[in-house]
């Protein structure tokens, strides 16, 4: 949602991320849609202080145009590394697990509800040290206002849980969801969900069981586990960090 630029910050000298968001053409109502989702974005970030969750510095309206100014993170996507490098093993994978455990403690903890986590909104540090997550574009925050347009799904429905599918009632164990389709993408090339049509994809997270990738390895159960189609019986935050730290430091 919008496109985003590498720009210069020339009254703190420093390059920042600019995301822009055009609302210019648009009916009155999906204009004030548009305005409100960038708003909460920026909102629901800033909520948020931590390494693991992509900082906001300013939120510009032009009228026609909003930008959010943000943390440039010199590193690329999760989705661009598969691409560019092809799948990643259990040890890699499970460190981007890690940090996205931290992100969502921290996240949750602040009242916000993520969901949209995929590949394209993780950035990874060149040095790996880090994981980013980012575009909080759909995120719903605790005592706000919903947004909703009539018939419309928004969020990736390879990466979205059923239970947001359903229309049931959505909480942690959404974004939960979401981490283990992203990881199984990361081993794999792909979510375990993926299909030819949309109404094929999401028939797939509502009815069927996930293929888990074969590089999963030692990560495999706690994958089933985060792809439970029942929210209640998904492991928490904190079992899943203890399921994904030998995998990512282990032993020497």
């Amino acid at each position: 949602m919008g496109r985003v630029w590498r720009a210069a910050d020339e009254m703190l000298d420093r390059e920042v991320a600019v995301k822009e968001m055009r609302i210019d053409g648009l009916d009155a109502e999906d204009a004030r849609t548009r305005r409100e989702r960038t708003l909460r974005e920026a909102r629901a970030t800033a909520r948020i202080d931590h390494p693991n969750v992509v900082r906001i510095y300013d939120v510009v309206d032009e009228g026609e145009r909003l930008w959010i100014v943000m943390e440039l993170v010199a590193g690329r996507s999760l989705e661009r590394m598969m691409v560019e490098d092809g799948p990643l093993g259990p040890l890699e994978a499970a460190r981007i697990g890690v940090g996205l455990v931290t992100a969502l403690r921290q996240v949750h903890a602040r009242g916000v509800l993520h969901r949209d986590i995929k590949p394209g909104n993780v950035l990874v540090e060149r040095n790996g040290h880090r994981v980013v997550l980012t575009d909080f574009g759909i995120a719903a925050i605790q005592d706000a206002k919903a947004l909703t347009m009539v018939g419309m799904l928004v969020g990736s429905p390879d990466y979205m849980a059923p239970e947001r599918i359903s229309g049931r009632p959505q909480g942690p164990p959404s974004d939960v969801w979401s981490l283990g389709a992203t990881l199984c993408a990361a081993l794999g090339g792909h979510s375990p969900f993926s299909r030819d049509t949309t109404l094929a994809t999401l028939h797939a997270v509502l009815y069927e069981e996930p293929e888990l990738p074969a590089a999963a390895g030692p990560l495999r159960d706690i994958l089933a586990a985060l792809l439970e189609k029942d929210p209640d019986v998904r492991p928490g935050l904190a079992d899943l960090e203890t399921a994904l730290q030998p995998v990512a430091f282990p032993a020497p």
